[in-house]
């Protein structure tokens, strides 16, 4: 199921619609779809180098638009909505697991690191932080700081090196912002760990 959503989502940048299919792929991408907006963003900012900071910034607004209604579905439909799409996708028992061990700090340092990294999946943070009542304009900051840092890296690497890039940003750029996102986790745990 995963290989074509990710075909299908390929596709969609060929069209001539493709920039509000980008917007579309990152909105519902932080509540409810599996395939990373970055899929759709590349092969659109390749096609159109002259774009890519206007691509940055449709995915930007469209993906904080969709945490936000994923902050929604937490905070007021979990049990209807929420609940039966982190079932679908598999991703119930790590939202479980995170929603029994995460305080208001934890999950903004997991709305940074899921929005840069998608470590956890979005998804799973966006809704954990309606469930949790995490204020919205704070959730909203964090988002914006985060999925903005991530597709506007995206466009600075796209074009100051162009196509010399693609297999990096294809093949490892997520592995390093996860590794980055990880040395991030393990300091905020070890601070937490030595102040109490």
């Amino acid at each position: 199921m995963f290989r074509s959503l990710y075909d299908w989502t390929i596709s969609l940048a060929g069209r001539k619609s493709s920039e509000k299919w980008l917007a579309v792929v990152a909105f519902v991408e932080s509540s409810i779809f599996l395939v990373p907006a970055d899929v759709l963003f590349v092969p659109m900012a390749f096609a159109r180098p002259d774009r890519v900071w206007r691509y940055a910034f449709v995915a930007t607004v469209a993906s904080v638009l969709g945490g936000v209604a994923g902050w929604f579905l937490g905070y007021y439909a979990f049990e209807t909505v929420a609940k039966p799409v982190l079932e679908f996708y598999g991703k119930l028992d790590a939202f479980n697991q995170l929603s029994q061990s995460v305080d208001l700090s934890t999950i903004i340092l997991l709305l940074i690191t899921s929005g840069f990294a998608h470590l956890p999946p979005i998804k799973v943070v966006t809704i954990l932080s309606g469930v949790a009542h995490v204020n919205l304009w704070l959730f909203i900051v964090s988002a914006v700081v985060a999925r903005g840092a991530r597709f506007m890296l995206l466009a600075w690497l796209l074009q100051r090196y162009g196509e010399s890039v693609r297999d990096f940003i294809e093949r490892r750029l997520t592995q390093l912002a996860m590794a980055a996102c990880a040395v991030a986790i393990f300091s905020f745990v070890a601070y937490r760990y030595v102040a109490h």
